[in-house]
């Protein structure tokens, strides 16, 4: 590691493996082909649509395709692929990749929270579970076009849920099975779901996870907010699971009963087995049809419900799959991201389906029982394709070196990153100690409403540089802006724009179009706002600063500061309070929280604990704070905004504060300074 240490430009050259079977090998041939899907989206899109199946024909003029306005001066925001063409995803994703000779290819190797807990399922089975459990939710009575939520652990059943969905035309929302009853009962609730799939329990790692008292609490609260809800769908994944401390709560799930047992069937109740079910002819459905809708967090507190839809994100999450993880036939894949996420709806399900991959599903964590874990799903699946987050990384790189260097991982040809910028340190950790100086690192950036990675080093052409995003993916055209949205040609930091659509982009936040265009095209009209600064170096080379609003982002989740502050004010006692985020060496960012108690009421430990409960329960366990700082006030201008610039400069211990003449209070800065540092010692 130490000979690397001042290398900042690598270069993948013959020593890599992955060079000789790149699907882009050179420069030229980049410029080449990001040219023509600049220049001739039409045509570029077309001839990639070519592989896959369309129920109705592709339009002759490919001029026709693709229409898009991101100007609102002009008209509203609004963005069209192939609409009027006919397709199902489901169908691309099992049937075409069957007919082309690959049922007995493994879809999935889930591994599960134990060591031996492992399973495997081929493309025509997959198929089969998918058309058995499309039919159960047809005679559930869930038709084209319905919306259902999925709060589950990782696991087959989640992705035979997701493509089951797809496959009758429903919308599928799948909620990250760590948040809280009141996160799950909002999404289900704004998305207006008729059913819900989820689980008893489960575990993770040593952690008894009891679902079912919290889905009560979700269904609860979604009743009484009038969710026409038809029924609930429960895996019974305890029943399933050999967790070596199981017995303990063997008698608290059998015992427990849901005052909406009405609405509960089993999974395994629900599925014919006797061969009626196993082939279901999908919907077909426009290629505007929405897909799902995926919650991220929004400034105002209240999650946006991202839609993404059939045609365009199926085009784009195939193309990108094949080209960011260079996959060639016969790679196994391994992304450590839950499907509750957009990297795991894309790279789990979607993108690597689309290619005919075989996957590697793990439900547990990186460092149970012990920190090799991944290590040992790499070598045990002879994994070629490894795509984690920096926070896991940084979380690994705290266990001694033996746990790596005890796996050999020779089938390992390319890492890939994604959830936030990585610092360098972890970067070079990650290259030479997991993959041997040898495998390029694909340091991915995207978001939700993207649908895939937009920047990134395409591997074999473009040389790395650790922390940079590099250079842009095919049709995608970055800018950096600066405040009065005029475009920046020099390495000046700024705003990160795209000033052209592409198929794989979100169409509307759902239910509220205008929150949309508010959102992404209000800021700099004629571009879509990515809400992160950037800056360009002199190679061309994009690198990602961080946030340009208040969001925080937690271990790669984006968590708006408007929904931390709203669950904390839910107390009684508290008068103010601001979130802001600060480094961390494992998470890249945590939270703090300023906190103002009213009158009468005096900060101490019993309430601090409150607080944090307060948050896991509202928002889930990833939003708890890491550090609280009770302050008598806070930092705000004469209109009465809280400074949160100087607040998170405070938090991080810089006293930079900039020109801070709009200051109601300049004594408060000495008080809140004073307090960051009693926290410190």
């Amino acid at each position: 590691m130490d000979s690397l240490s001042h290398v900042e430009r690598i270069r993948v050259d013959e020593t890599f493996p992955i060079n000789g079977i790149a699907h882009c090998r050179t420069m030229d041939e980049y410029r080449r082909l990001y040219e023509q899907s600049i220049k001739e989206p039409g045509m570029f899109w077309s001839k990639l649509a070519e592989d896959f199946y369309w129920h109705t024909p592709l339009p002759n003029d490919v001029d026709r395709m693709f229409h898009y306005n991101f100007d609102l001066n002009k008209d509203s925001i609004r963005i069209e692929f192939m609409s009027g063409v006919r397709t199902n995803i489901s169908y691309n994703l099992l049937d075409r990749i069957i007919e082309r000779g690959y049922g007995d290819r493994v879809a999935y190797h889930w591994e599960g929270n134990e060591t031996n807990e492992r399973r495997s399922i081929t493309y025509q089975q997959l198929k089969e579970d998918v058309c058995r459990f499309a039919a159960a939710l047809r005679r559930q009575d869930v038709k084209c076009g319905d919306r259902v939520a999925i709060y589950l652990p990782v696991t087959i059943e989640l992705v035979v849920a997701m493509l089951a969905c797809a496959r009758i035309g429903a919308i599928h929302t799948v909620v990250f099975a760590g948040f809280s009853s009141h996160s799950l009962a909002d999404r289900m609730v704004d998305a207006n779901c008729v059913v819900l799939i989820t689980a008893d329990g489960s575990f993770r790692g040593e952690k008894f996870l009891h679902i079912s008292p919290i889905i009560d609490d979700a269904v609860k609260s979604a009743l009484e907010r009038n969710l026409n809800l038809k029924s609930i769908i429960v895996v019974q994944r305890f029943e399933s699971s050999i967790q070596h401390n199981k017995s303990q709560y063997e008698s608290t799930v059998e015992s427990y009963r849901s005052p909406y047992e009405r609405y509960i069937h089993y999974w395994n109740d629900l599925i014919r087995t006797d061969g009626s079910d196993d082939h279901l002819e999908p919907e077909w459905v426009d290629c505007e049809h929405p897909l799902f809708i995926l919650y991220t967090s929004g400034s105002t507190g209240k999650p946006k419900g991202v839609v993404h839809t059939v045609g365009g994100y199926m085009l784009t999450t195939a193309l990108v799959f094949k080209y960011a993880f260079n996959y060639v036939d016969g790679d196994v894949f391994f992304c450590t991201a839950d499907l509750g996420w957009i990297t795991g709806h894309t790279a789990n399900v979607y993108g690597a389906l689309a290619n005919a991959a075989t996957c590697v599903l793990f439900e547990g964590l990186p460092n149970y029982p012990f920190a090799d874990r991944f290590w040992e799903i790499i070598d045990h699946y002879r994994v070629n394709i490894f795509y984690t987050a920096p926070t896991a990384i940084r979380a690994l790189m705290k266990y001694d070196d033996k746990y790596v260097a005890k796996y050999s991982m020779d089938h390992l040809k390319l890492l890939a990153l994604v959830g936030e910028p990585i610092n360098r340190e972890a970067w070079y950790w990650l290259f030479c100690f997991v993959g041997k100086s040898r495998c390029p690192i694909v340091d991915t950036y995207f978001q939700t409403e993207t649908g895939a990675p937009m920047i990134f080093p395409i591997p074999g052409p473009v040389d790395l540089k650790p922390g940079s995003a590099t250079l842009p993916f095919f049709g995608i055209v970055p800018v950096i802006l600066d405040e009065n949205g005029m475009e920046i040609s020099g390495t000046e930091s700024g705003y990160l724009a795209f000033k052209q659509a592409w198929p794989g982009i979100a169409r509307t936040v759902d239910g509220n179009h205008p929150r949309f265009e508010e959102t992404y095209f209000a800021k700099f009209p004629g571009y879509y706002f990515t809400g992160d600064a950037a800056f360009r170096d002199l190679d061309g080379y994009f690198w990602i600063t961080g946030r340009t609003d208040d969001l925080l982002n937690v271990s790669g989740h984006l968590l708006s500061t408007a929904e931390v502050e709203s669950a904390l004010l839910n107390d009684k006692r508290i008068s103010e309070v601001a979130a802001v985020s600060m480094p961390h060496s494992v998470k890249g960012q945590c939270i703090c929280v300023y906190v103002v108690t009213k009158n009468g009421y005096a900060w101490n430990d019993s309430l601090a604990m409150d607080l944090r409960n307060l948050i896991r329960q509202t928002i889930g366990p990833v939003a708890t704070p890491d550090l609280m700082l009770p302050v008598r006030g806070l930092a705000k201008t004469r209109s009465g905004k809280i400074m949160r610039r100087v607040l998170g400069k405070i938090a991080q211990g810089d006293h930079d504060f900039g020109d801070i003449s709009t200051i109601t209070d300049e004594t408060i800065i000495e008080h809140l300074i004073e307090t960051r540092n009693a926290k410190s010692n």
